[in-house]
């Protein structure tokens, strides 16, 4: 489990490190709104969607450990790439890479927790593995912008990737695979008992019949769209509204402005969601094991606490309050991961718990981690544009905008409680 954390940290580290680059990268190549969006978001998202669908078929029939091992060499190489990029083409081909990369881990990591420990704490080791995310997300950020600021946004992405392939050798030749030990201690006809992998369509028409999974995953498709179409964005919006703030919190730390957003953004939202996913997690075992409608319950309460704690964050002219506000949002965000990928485990057969999850992260990041970043992107540049508000009150209501699609998936979370304990089958 230990090593599984690392290796979630480090597909965080490498997806997010962008997005605190995100303003370097820009003024470097002259890029606008929407392609800091493309290459952040629909770049990545959707190879990183449609990659996960195949090789979780194959994290059905062969060894998971391999297969994680061999993902995070490939997108490790390829964050590498990212620095190595001189405009903005390479940029996208090097991300598209890295998206590849990561569709593997996640889908094949999920099916290996939900062996390796018993339904009543599968939700809090799925939080201890979803910890990455507020940590690759605060280590990314803050390295990321200090490294800029002191040696350029290309040697930040050098730096990121190399970890990971050390990360890799581990994974292949340490990571326990449960299927093989079961395999060596059956018999011939134990072995001729235990059903085949589900085909592609069986694993389909199972999931057509889980109601909740398709409304569960539509509200977490959502709720992606405005953390991940607004993540590009965020620094980029304390520097153009917040500056001469911003300069002056940075001083006494002998940061720049991109160093110091990095680290505050880092710290903000890092620190209170690593609290967050923790307290997910024992919440959905400790009263989802006495009504499973709590899964759906908790994801669909903090939502509404999140989208008026962003719009204070987007509205007011504190620059530190609003660092604070984005940081109790993240934190509130990360409660929704260990129920939504418990319930994905437990709504199907163990057979096809990798297919379930690749199809959970097909549709998030397609809708969520694809759309939302361009789409704020061009809606800022929408704003912004000639006549308009201009690129600080044009990103700032963009980002507002965005926010409020929080609402609708709390709606689609109470739906899916409504139908979740007659449809969970483990």
């Amino acid at each position: 489990m230990g090593l599984l954390l690392s290796l979630s940290v480090m597909n965080y580290i490498d997806r997010t490190i962008i997005n605190i680059l995100a303003e370097p990268i820009k003024d470097d190549l002259g890029l606008a709104d929407w392609q800091i969006g493309m290459m952040s978001g629909l770049a990545f998202a959707l190879f990183y969607a449609t990659a996960g669908v195949p090789i979780a078929r194959l994290a059905e029939r062969y060894s998971r450990p391999l297969i994680i091992g061999l993902s995070i060499g490939v997108w490790s190489l390829f964050t590498t790439l990212c620095g190595l990029s001189t405009n903005f083409i390479q940029l996208v081909l090097a991300r598209i890479g890295v998206g590849v990369g990561e569709a593997g881990c996640f889908p094949a990591s999920h099916a290996l927790i939900s062996d390796y420990v018993t339904r009543a704490k599968r939700a809090s080791a799925l939080a201890f593995f979803s910890l990455g995310t507020p940590i690759g997300s605060l280590l990314g950020k803050s390295f990321g912008g200090i490294f800029s600021d002191l040696y350029g946004w290309r040697a930040a992405f050098l730096l990121a990737g190399l970890p990971g392939l050390v990360l890799a050798v581990l994974s292949i030749f340490t990571l326990p695979e449960p299927r093989k030990r079961l395999r060596e201690a059956q018999t011939d006809a134990q072995a001729a008992a235990v059903p085949p992998p589900a085909k592609w369509g069986e694993a389909l028409k199972i999931l057509r019949t889980k109601r909740t999974f398709w409304l569960m995953a539509s509200a977490h498709a959502l709720k992606i769209f405005i953390s991940n179409g607004q993540a590009p964005f965020a620094a980029s919006f304390f520097l153009r509204n917040h500056k001469a703030q911003i300069a002056e919190l940075a001083a006494p730390f002998g940061l720049g402005p991109v160093g110091f957003m990095g680290v505050g953004l880092g710290l903000s939202m890092g620190v209170l969601g690593i609290l967050g996913t923790w307290l997910g997690g024992q919440v959905s075992d400790r009263f989802g094991a006495k009504d499973s409608r709590t899964l759906m319950l908790l994801p669909a309460t903090v939502g509404v606490f999140m989208a008026g704690i962003l719009c204070v964050a987007f509205t007011t002219e504190n620059a530190a309050l609003g660092l604070l506000l984005i940081g109790l949002n993240s934190g509130l965000g990360a409660m929704t991961l260990a129920p939504v990928f418990a319930t994905t485990q437990g709504l199907v057969p163990p057979r096809i718990r990798p297919t379930a999850t690749a199809m959970l992260f097909l549709i998030v990041n397609l809708v969520g981690m694809g759309l939302g970043p361009i789409g704020v992107g061009l809606l800022s540049d929408a704003l912004a544009g000639p006549g308009g508000l201009g690129s600080a009150e044009g990103i700032r209501w963009a980002l507002i905008a965005s926010t409020l699609m929080g609402l609708v998936a709390t709606g689609l979370y109470l739906l899916a409680r409504r139908t979740i304990t007659s449809e969970m089958e483990s």
